[in-house]
């Protein structure tokens, strides 16, 4: 008997043009690192009181599918993803914030036992980038979704792109004054941030799964670390002072920015963990900006 195993399983997509619909023709093959994507469903219990005092109806209510799809960022791959997460679609290998839902059905295959689960109606959520010395650039794409279905039929799938990793010494930050010049800073030893959309499920009477997601606001936060040089990022933090922030990071041949044209630094925590270097601590929020018309931009390379 053959248990099914994690290094022989795939993650496959295909964009949908219908709500969790799955359309005709061939997925495309994801790389990724780990995924917690699964099917829950509410539950739904009588009320009745019995004098042998226990229940006797406990019935599966609305389906809903989620979960994480944790990835090494790469050119290419995730670019559909990308514009899941952003509501919107590339420009010139120009990305921004936007309004119109992306729905993909994804399939996870376990090949050694022939099962495919098939999870319709999914979109990104959240996605968190974090970037940090010697490692890759990793994205977290948070999914949220319609339903899910398993049979014993793996779709017919095209190949990834075959693009190596984006790491993080490749790149640079460069932090600077709203709508000026930033420049690049040599002192950050890490950086997170994280999108949220907030989609969920509205469901309606008749029905046990959601016939659309409903969105909130584009929620961009994040975090910075930088060693304690001297008193300017502070400054930022004391003087409320708008900021830009670009960071670039690259796989050798390909790179790729994510600019917040207008953050606010909202905290800047010094402490001494030792005898080390003393690191500061920051958090910001990334806010709309007039002049690039959103709060993030993402730029590819051709």
């Amino acid at each position: 008997m053959a248990f099914a195993q994690g290094s022989r399983s795939s993650l496959s997509y295909i964009v949908e043009s219908t709500f969790g619909t799955t359309p005709a023709g061939n997925f495309t093959n994801l790389p990724f690192s780990t995924h917690s994507l699964n099917l829950t469903k509410d539950r739904v219990a009588g009320t009745d009181i019995q004098a042998d005092r226990m229940p006797r109806v406990d019935r599966h209510g609305n389906r809903q599918a989620a979960g994480d799809i944790v990835a090494d960022l790469r050119d290419a791959d995730y670019d559909d993803f990308l514009q899941s997460a952003m509501l919107n679609t590339w420009s010139t290998n120009v990305l921004k914030v936007g309004t119109t839902p992306r729905f993909f059905s994804i399939e996870d295959y376990a090949a050694d036992i022939d099962q495919a689960r098939l999870f319709t109606g999914m979109t990104v959520s959240t996605m968190g980038i974090s970037l940090a010395p010697n490692q890759m650039v990793t994205a977290t794409y948070g999914m949220v979704g319609k339903d899910m279905a398993i049979s014993a039929s793996e779709k017919t799938q095209d190949a990834a792109s075959g693009a190596a990793p984006f790491d993080a010494y490749s790149g640079t930050l460069e932090i600077g004054n709203t709508d000026g010049s930033p420049s690049t800073a040599a002192i950050v030893t890490g950086m997170d941030f994280t999108l949220t959309n907030s989609f969920a499920p509205t469901f309606v009477i008749g029905s046990d799964s959601a016939p659309q997601l409903e969105v909130g606001r584009a929620e961009i936060e994040g975090t910075i670390s930088a060693y304690f040089e001297d008193a300017a990022l502070i400054n930022r933090f004391l003087n409320e002072t708008e900021t830009e922030l670009e960071v670039t990071v690259g796989d050798g041949t390909n790179t790729m920015k994510f600019a917040f044209p207008r953050a606010k630094i909202n905290s800047a925590d010094v402490g001494v963990d030792g005898p080390t270097s003393r690191v500061i601590s920051l958090s910001f929020v990334a806010l709309y900006n007039t002049t690039d018309a959103s709060n993030l931009v993402i730029t590819r390379s051709a």
